[in-house]
């Protein structure tokens, strides 16, 4: 059972910029492919980004590409999110969450585990 704990949400103007952290524990973090998913108000979860495991390849959703970087750092079992020029449209709850499969999504349905999420804010 791996447990995700997000960190580095928080209020911040527009054009800023927050890093988002997530640490995972209770599993080998090199066997899952990592994603960062967003809920807007009124909205449904939506991808964010995906890194596959070992850190080949990541994924990003349209409307953060350019902006947005994930990383990830397997001798520290941490994901993060690196959010630049940030617009009002970002701000949502932040999940951080693992997939054991064997191909990289970007659905949320296919990954297995989630972290309890974090507030990112953005005023204008």
């Amino acid at each position: 059972q791996v447990q995700l704990v997000e960190s580095g949400g928080g209020l911040v103007q527009a054009g800023g910029s927050l890093r988002l952290s997530c640490a995972a524990s209770g599993g080998t973090f090199s066997n899952y492919h990592m994603g960062w998913f967003r809920q807007r108000p009124g909205k449904e979860r939506e991808f964010v980004a995906a890194i596959r495991r070992g850190g080949a390849n990541t994924y990003y959703a349209d409307s953060v590409k350019g902006r947005f970087t994930i990383s990830g750092e397997n001798g520290k079992n941490t994901v993060s999110l690196q959010m630049n020029s940030l617009k009002p449209e970002d701000t949502a709850v932040y999940y951080c969450a693992a997939d054991r499969g064997y191909s990289l999504s970007t659905r949320s349905v296919d990954y297995d585990y989630w972290g309890q999420g974090t507030q990112v804010t953005v005023s204008s």
